[in-house]
């Protein structure tokens, strides 16, 4: 695996950054507001709208979607790594309400008044975070003057369209009249503290999380340490795929159709009754122990379910057809595990990674799925890369890739398998303006992610 360095830079993205991390070096909390002008300055191309007076709604319900409901009540935001940081700061926490929000996995608490506790796992949090606390500041802010000098409307009021409107209604989630009635009433100057931003702190939180995926990895193996397949996709793909529980009970999941069902309406449908049958919930996981399948235990507040899967165990019958093929009878003769996690963001999955590489056996290969952005793809296109450039190291990769357009192809109904394509990870979705993505797209690189650098990152420090 070699290694070039572009020369590529954003003078507007990194004064943004150092902005922002010089402030809160502070013990104190810090304003929002004093992140704005580097904000607005960064020209981000989510929120190309931060200077003008008119609300960009776009930009506001970008941000909403990755805060909860609650953020009308919110005036300061606690970053922290665990229960035990926050408590060391005097914020007991453990009594707090847990929230969740529609469009990011991170793990919140609220006091039920002011108070927002956000459990960050590495620096991307921090650089997600920032930025979209910001941004819904700047626009809430706009809002409410707009109200505040306007007489009582909707669309009009704020100078925006109908259709804009009824995004904004959508952003502002459940409660949307309560919380139209709040950005009528006041405006918002949110503070925001972080505990602790140290390397070793997240390395903790990676500990924390790796103790319950120990448990289910060395399951009828200790002392020994079994080799590994490294998957990072999702908590439902594999289980679904070799589990088989969704095509053996087709009638539980679309009752009143006769005709053969498509495995994909299948997982989709038993993915809505999982979240919301706890018996059922425990049937299917029952059932894949039975074929090896065990989830692990999250000990840590690191939003990143994992699950472990001994391949001896695997039941080739129960495999969906499509896995089907010669020598399948071979699984019960190997002793390796699969770790399979949920796509972690950003530098939580060099942290993810490299605890997995120091505490399981032989690493046998990694694989990697998760969403991108493309600068000249379409929607539902699965793009492969060769080469990936890494903001955060400032690393470039070459590799190459275990799979081709040809392996995936035959599958896609829609969409177009691009492969031999050029990636940059970025730091996060607010982190790019026309400028730095315009230095990336001359040079070829079409696809923007936040895991392949920081994954690329520990399998290069982990190899002998």
């Amino acid at each position: 695996m070699e290694r070039q360095k572009p020369d590529t830079t954003s003078n507007e993205i990194d004064l943004y950054i150092r902005t922002y991390y010089s402030l809160l070096r502070s013990t104190g909390e810090v304003r929002v507001r004093s992140f704005e002008e580097a904000h607005a300055v960064s020209k981000a191309s989510l929120h190309a709208g931060a200077r003008e007076a008119r609300p960009d709604i776009a930009a506001f319900g970008y941000a909403a979607a990755r805060l909860p409901e609650v953020m009308p009540h919110i005036e300061r935001i606690v970053l922290g790594q665990s229960d035990e940081t926050f408590e060391s700061f005097g914020y007991d926490v453990s009594g707090w309400s847990e929230l969740r929000t529609r469009g990011r996995r991170r793990f919140l608490r609220w006091d039920r008044e002011h108070t927002l506790a956000a459990y960050i796992a590495s620096a991307s949090d921090i650089d997600d975070l920032v930025p979209i606390i910001t941004a819904y500041q700047i626009e809430w802010n706009k809002m409410h003057e707009l109200l505040g000098s306007a007489a009582p409307g909707g669309a009009s009021a704020l100078g925006i369209e109908p259709g804009e409107y009824e995004r904004l209604l959508e952003a502002l989630g459940g409660e949307a009249e309560a919380s139209l009635a709040a950005l009528r009433d006041h405006p918002l100057d949110l503070r925001v503290r972080l505990l602790a931003g140290t390397f070793s702190e997240y390395q903790r939180a990676a500990n924390l999380w790796w103790t319950g995926v120990e448990q289910a990895y060395l399951r009828d193996s200790a002392p020994r340490r079994p080799p590994v397949y490294f998957v990072s996709s999702n908590s439902h793909s594999l289980a679904n795929l070799l589990g088989g529980w969704a095509l053996a009970h087709p009638e539980r999941l679309l009752p009143e159709e006769d005709a053969p069902h498509d495995p994909r309406e299948l997982y989709f449908a038993m993915r809505g009754l999982l979240r919301s049958d706890a018996d059922t919930l425990a049937e299917v996981q029952a059932w894949d122990r039975e074929s090896g399948i065990f989830p692990a235990e999250n000990h840590a507040h690191v939003d990143v379910d994992a699950q472990v899967i001994e391949m001896s165990r695997l039941i080739p019958e129960r495999f969906d057809a499509r896995l089907q093929m010669p020598g399948l009878e071979r699984l019960a003769e190997s002793d390796a595990r699969i770790i399979n996690i949920d796509y972690p963001l950003g530098m939580a999955a060099y942290h993810l990674l490299t605890r997995v590489e120091q505490g399981a056996g032989p690493l046998l290969g990694v694989y990697v799925m998760g969403k991108a952005a493309t600068l000249n793809g379409q929607v539902g296109d699965v793009i492969i890369s060769r080469v990936v450039h890494d903001v955060h190291s400032d690393n470039t990769y070459m590799l190459r890739n275990s799979f081709c357009a040809d392996d995936l192809a035959p599958y896609l109904e829609y969409g177009s398998v691009l492969d031999n394509q050029k990636a940059v990870t970025v730091r996060g979705a607010f982190l790019q303006n026309p400028n730095y993505l315009g230095v990336f797209y001359r040079e070829g690189y079409t696809v923007l992610e936040m895991e392949a650098g920081p994954y690329l990152s520990a399998i290069y420090e982990g190899v002998d």
